[in-house]
C-alpha cells in the first residue's frame, strides 16, 4: 500500500542540507531585497512627518536649512531669506530679545503656510501684518531700501538674528510653532487689535520680556 522510501545513507542529509539551504537562503534574502525597494519608493521625503501628519513643502525646506550645517554669519553672504526676515525684524523693534522672538513668529507663519505664505519675503510683505511694510505706510520704502551692507545703527546685529533663527534647530524654538501673531500695546494706541481681544498672551520663559512691549499669541486663525 505505502511506497518503499528510498535508503538514505549517511552522508545524504548534509548533501541535501547544503543543496537545498543555499536555495532558500538566496530566496529569503531576494524577498528581503524586495521588500526594501518597496519601503523606499513607498517612504519619499514628502512623506516625512511632523507631529503624526505629512509636512508641508515649506516645512521641509526650512527643517531642511535648519538641519543644513549653518554657514558662518557674514553680510557679504546673507541671502534673501534672511534679507526680508531682518528687514522684518527690525522694523518691529531695536531690542536683540525681542527681535529673535518676532523672528521666530515669522518663521513659524513661513513653515506652516500661514496666509498662504510660503516664503519668508511673502509672509512679510503680506497686506496689513506687518505695519511699516503696510501699502502706503511712510516707512515701507525705508526698511524695504536696507540692505546687508547698510550703516543703520543696530542693522548688522539685526542680521545676525535673523540668520540665526533662519538657520536654527526647531528644537530652538522658544514658543509653539502655531505662536504666529504678536502686538505691543505701546504701538497699539486704540488698544489691543481685535484678534487679540478675550485672548490669553503665551508665557515666554527663555526670554525676559516687557509684556508691555510684546505679547505672543498661539492660535489665532
Amino acid at each position: 500500500v505505502f511506497a518503499t522510501l528510498p535508503v538514505v545513507k549517511r552522508t545524504e542529509p548534509l548533501l541535501y542540507m547544503l543543496r537545498y539551504g543555499a536555495t532558500v537562503y538566496s530566496a529569503i534574502a531576494g524577498l528581503l531585497a524586495v521588500l526594501l525597494l518597496a519601503t523606499a519608493m513607498v517612504f519619499q521625503p514628502s512623506e516625512l512627518t511632523t507631529l503624526g501628519r505629512p509636512m508641508s513643502n515649506a516645512e521641509l525646506t526650512a527643517a531642511q536649512a535648519a538641519e543644513a550645517e549653518a554657514p558662518a554669519f557674514s553680510p557679504n553672504t546673507v541671502n534673501d531669506e534672511v534679507l526680508w526676515l531682518a528687514r522684518a525684524i527690525y522694523s518691529e523693534t531695536k531690542r536683540p530679545e525681542e527681535q529673535e522672538l518676532v523672528a521666530w513668529v515669522i518663521r513659524n507663519r513661513v513653515e506652516t503656510e500661514y496666509r498662504g505664505q510660503v516664503t519668508f519675503r511673502g509672509a512679510v510683505l503680506d497686506p496689513f501684518q506687518f505695519s511699516a511694510f503696510n501699502p502706503g505706510s511712510a516707512k515701507r520704502r525705508h526698511y524695504t531700501n536696507l540692505t546687508p551692507t547698510s550703516r543703520a545703527r543696530g542693522w548688522t546685529r539685526a542680521l545676525e538674528i535673523a540668520h540665526n533663527v533662519y538657520y536654527a534647530a526647531s528644537e530652538e524654538r522658544p514658543f509653539p510653532r502655531q505662536t504666529r501673531h504678536f502686538y505691543s500695546e505701546r504701538s497699539m494706541l486704540g488698544g489691543a487689535p481685535d484678534w487679540a481681544r478675550g485672548k490669553t498672551p503665551i508665557r515666554v520663559t527663555t526670554h525676559r520680556i516687557d509684556a508691555r512691549r510684546f505679547r505672543f499669541y498661539a492660535s489665532i486663525a
